[in-house]
């Protein structure tokens, strides 16, 4: 990444200087002021603005003119507000929120008959659930590179698991399983995309019954859930998905092996203490319980084997799950565990799959494990000891390479195409960039503030791209606008390819807290621009069998059913007159027969909490019961042409 010099800009940076601003060089709370008279250089525009050349240097690299597109799609959780956030980059724009575990009413998810199933899917012990804590995405992949064809993503909260179709971005599926009760190690793919990786984090009883948390040992268990994707239907299926028991210990984040390591499975862990709180009953906090040993475990899970074990009948029914049991796992040699540095949450897999990375928040030290000392260890057994449910230890000083001072608080690494490393160091709030090979920290870049993850280009596939990275900052402080107390998160971009690294821009993220993040080439995306035929179902990307086509819209009555075949077009819905009694259940079939790209229209029923988006040539069906008589306008709430406003209708609800 080249940096022009203040006499080369020309035309071109007075544009961007007038367009964009980037947060360095002035305080947030600094006004911005601009000159109503033009500038008679690029020199003069800066002096009036205030900006440096390294400001000006960011600028450029992140500007994206008007009519152009980004070179990256990042996808970003959007915590608890249970949506997945797409995001340009260079730009940084907002392209897309995806409503995944919450209703979101401008694309009509969880407003009609369709996408309220797949929320229902979300159900956990016959309860509805309308909002979930967001936490990681997972790009679909092949050979261990993004295909750009699904993503997936976990409730933490609801223990869920969703796949959203990249063909429309529309969630098509959510899967739960009552075995655990919360998840952070999710979602997590392996390098083809055979199974989505769910662990629990906070152990409970399996299946979710009670046990008095004085027997935490003895009757509080984890799990990892393999689910299997299948392909061909782009669905996970349940049937061929399975779990393993795992120790009480506060599993985390996971990673799964790629290439020589291909068919094994890391997770971390914290709290080999067991601590579970209890401070009003004599014991220390779960902050201060949960931290006392200097090493927790990382799991080494041996997937291959553990699907033949699966395959073999070799489980046992918890909650209608396949579940390995501990004794099983210990006896198949399914799992081991090695110490791994104070309280750990992350681990990352290199491009080469050869090593892994593991970074302990309340150690100073990202450490490097060596995969072939891993197998050497395992297949000699060579162990330290076993835990106390029998899982053999694996001796720590003969399975890494070794240890890199990062620095206060590290947490998760990602990697670019020369070899070097980053990891986000939360206390400091700074981006460490080490050499894999050295295992030297280079440099360091400051991020505002209290820095999470971290996501580079492709930065966690077999051949990462470099160029660029979010820091995704916990803190906003004193960055923006003052807007009350709830302030949002800070996406702050930053050029890697420079030496020293870049800080190129400030990014707000007012909803929700976003955890993490996957940034995929944008080539290799292909969506949808319409749907083919009209009167396509966006749930089983198939016809609609209540579809409608011109001239075919009518109004059928079964008893106290009224049916309405309805179209939308340009500028009015056919019928624009629905006349129904009290107490009538109303099904709304409606498509839109529009062909054209961007030709979407909405659908609302005022005072019956009915809406829809209706893209073109999607057809939706919706369900109410008529409950109060009376006179309801409809209309569409996308502004579609020039007669926008007349395209509405009524909804007339007769005494019964």
């Amino acid at each position: 990444m080249r940096f022009m010099r203040i006499g080369a800009f020309g035309a071109l940076s007075i544009a961007v200087l007038l367009t964009a601003t980037v947060g360095l060089g002035c305080g947030p709370q600094q006004a911005v002021q601009v000159s109503q008279a033009p500038a008679s250089s690029t020199a003069d525009l800066m002096k009036q603005r205030g900006r440096t050349e390294a400001d000006v240097s960011a600028a450029l690299q992140t500007y994206t003119p008007t009519g152009k597109k980004d070179t990256y799609l990042t996808f970003a959780s959007g915590g608890h507000g249970g949506n997945m956030i797409v995001i340009g980059v260079p730009s940084m724009r907002v392209l897309k929120y995806v409503g995944v575990f919450t209703p979101e009413p401008w694309q009509g998810y969880g407003y009609g008959d369709q996408s309220g199933a797949v929320l229902d899917m979300g159900s956990r012990f016959g309860k509805e659930i309308t909002w979930g804590d967001m936490h990681h995405p997972a790009l679909s992949e092949a050979k261990g590179e993004y295909d750009g064809k699904y993503i997936f993503v976990n409730d933490k909260a609801n223990a869920r698991i969703a796949v959203v179709d990249l063909h429309d971005f529309v969630t098509k599926q959510i899967v739960t399983s009552t075995l655990i009760q919360s998840d952070h190690g999710a979602t997590f793919v392996t390098p083809n995309t055979e199974y989505v990786v769910e662990s629990s984090q906070y152990p409970a009883p399996l299946g979710g019954g009670y046990a008095p948390i004085e027997d935490f040992q003895e009757k509080y268990r984890g799990a990892v859930i393999f689910w299997k994707f299948d392909r061909e239907s782009g669905r996970i299926d349940e049937a061929n998905s399975f779990a393993m028991e795992l120790p009480p210990y506060m599993q985390d984040l996971a990673d799964s092996g790629k290439l020589v390591s291909e068919g094994w499975v890391f997770i971390n862990s914290f709290n080999t203490e067991m601590s579970y709180g209890g401070t009003m009953e004599g014991n220390p906090p779960m902050e201060s319980g949960a931290s006392q040993n200097d090493m927790d475990y990382l799991h080494i899970i041996d997937l291959k084997k553990a699907e033949s074990v699966f395959k073999a009948g070799k489980t046992k029914k918890i909650a209608g799950m396949d579940v390995i049991s501990l004794e099983t796992t210990n006896a198949e040699g399914l799992l081991h565990l090695v110490g791994e540095p104070k309280s750990p949450h992350g681990v990352d897999v290199t491009p080469d799959g050869k090593e892994l990375v593991v970074s302990g928040q309340l150690d100073t030290h990202a450490t490097v494990y060596s995969f072939d000392k891993l197998m050497e260890a395992i297949g000699a057994e060579n162990y330290e000891g076993k835990d106390r449910y029998g899982v053999p230890i694996l001796p720590f000083n003969d399975v890494i390479r070794g240890q890199v001072e990062i620095g206060l608080g590290p947490l998760h690494t990602q990697y670019d195409d020369k070899g070097n490393a980053y990891t986000s160091v939360f206390i400091e709030s700074t981006v460490a960039k080490w050499s894999l090979k050295d295992l030297k920290v280079l440099e360091k870049v400051k991020v505002h503030y209290n820095v999470g993850h971290i996501v580079a280009a492709e930065g966690d596939t077999v051949s990462p791209d470099g160029g660029y990275l979010i820091a995704m900052n916990k803190w906003a402080l004193d960055r923006f606008n003052k807007v009350g107390p709830l302030l949002p998160q800070n996406f702050q971009l930053i050029g890697i390819n420079s030496e020293p690294m870049q800080l190129l821009y400030d990014m707000p993220l007012p909803l929700g807290e976003p955890h993490y993040a996957q940034m995929i080439k944008a080539d290799k995306l292909n969506p949808v621009d319409v749907y083919k035929p009209a009167g396509y179902d966006v749930v089983t990307d198939e016809p609609n069998p209540n579809a409608v086509k011109a001239k075919e819209e009518r109004i059928e009555r079964d008893g106290k059913n009224v049916h309405v075949y309805m179209t939308s077009v340009r500028s009015h819905f056919t019928p624009d007159i629905v006349r129904v009694k009290k107490g009538d259940t109303v099904h709304l079939h409606i498509t839109n027969v529009e062909q054209a790209h961007d030709a979407t229209h909405g659908f609302t029923v005022g005072s019956y909490n009915v809406h829809s988006s209706l893209e073109p040539g999607k057809h939706v069906d919706i369900t109410f019961l008529a409950d109060k008589e009376g006179t309801f306008p409809f209309y569409c709430t996308e502004f579609c042409s020039a007669l926008h406003l007349e395209m509405a209708g009524y909804l007339l609800v007769e005494p019964s």
